[in-house]
């Protein structure tokens, strides 16, 4: 599979999304590597600036969540975009909510109704897209650079609980939606999710998170479900600034006449998917990580 970089350009040009005219597009395209966002970091610690896209057509040690293996091979999209910040540690959780509405709302915006996850998988009919991988360092207590890595299916083999968006596109119902009128290409697909991550980046910059939790939240699949977390039953009611799942429980703890609310941090808890006609998760807790700076 090819991947024509000047096309790419054309198609960032013609939908970067205003306020960031004075991004310069780098964008390095590979056959082969291990990982687009270890490249990428490579790249910014050569002075790299932001605008900075590093895709890949396979990747042989890409990484999910978690330190996860994410499987990666050619038909994919696999993309990372750098980001010099100066943004709080304590608002870092913006990065993941803001790039995973961004990317679905965007892609949505082409009439392709994705759905999101908690906290930042991409779905299509329960199905899963594709993640994203968000990587900061800290440098004076505060986070300047940030790598956000994209998975996305496109063509390529998946697995019993993924779907590839081509294979989705070919559904009588959304072969003609706009995302179709315009040529099917992987290089306007990455341009697609870029905007997207722009979109994301310009909306969690804004001092009040409030509208963006709530439009992350409108996209949420499993909000309202029932979950099981370690042997009590649970709600799933949205997120909080943090990028907590909160899940209010039901029945409230014994001798808690106001109710319980527990906020699980992403690495707490993984969200399988929805069991077949009950909307009911099974939270399963996860190993404790500890993030490390840079």
């Amino acid at each position: 599979m090819q991947f024509d970089r000047q096309a790419l350009t054309q198609w960032l040009e013609s939908l970067r999304p205003p306020g960031t005219t004075g991004w310069v597009w780098n964008c390095q395209i590979f056959e082969q590597l291990p990982s687009t966002n270890r490249t990428l970091w490579e790249h910014l610690d050569q002075g790299a600036t932001s605008g900075t896209i590093v895709i890949a057509l396979e990747q042989t040690a890409g990484r999910g969540q978690w330190g996860r293996q994410w499987q990666s091979p050619p038909g994919g999209l696999y993309l990372s975009l750098g980001l010099l910040l100066d943004l709080a540690i304590a608002q870092s959780a913006r990065l993941t909510l803001g790039s995973a509405w961004g990317i679905a709302t965007v892609l949505g915006d082409w009439g392709i109704p994705v759905q999101l996850k908690w906290p930042n998988d991409l779905l299509l009919g329960h199905h899963k897209l594709g993640g994203i991988l968000t990587e900061t360092r800290i440098h004076q207590g505060r986070i300047s650079q940030a790598v956000i890595g994209v998975g996305i299916n496109w063509c390529n083999a998946v697995p019993a609980s993924g779907i590839s968006l081509q294979s989705f596109l070919k559904a009588p119902e959304y072969t003609d939606c706009r995302f179709n009128r315009q040529p099917p290409t992987l290089e306007f697909l990455a341009a697609l999710v870029v905007q997207g991550l722009l979109t994301g980046y310009q909306t969690w910059q804004q001092p009040d998170i409030a509208p963006l939790l709530i439009a992350y939240e409108q996209l949420l699949t499993g909000l309202g479900a029932a979950i099981v977390v370690e042997g009590e039953p649970g709600v799933i009611l949205g997120v909080t600034a943090s990028g907590a799942l909160r899940v209010g429980l039901d029945p409230p703890r014994k001798g808690d006449l106001t109710g319980s609310e527990l906020h699980l941090q992403p690495g707490m808890i993984s969200l399988g998917y929805p069991q077949t006609n009950t909307s009911e998760y099974n939270g399963q807790r996860e190993p404790n990580h500890e993030g490390k700076q840079q």
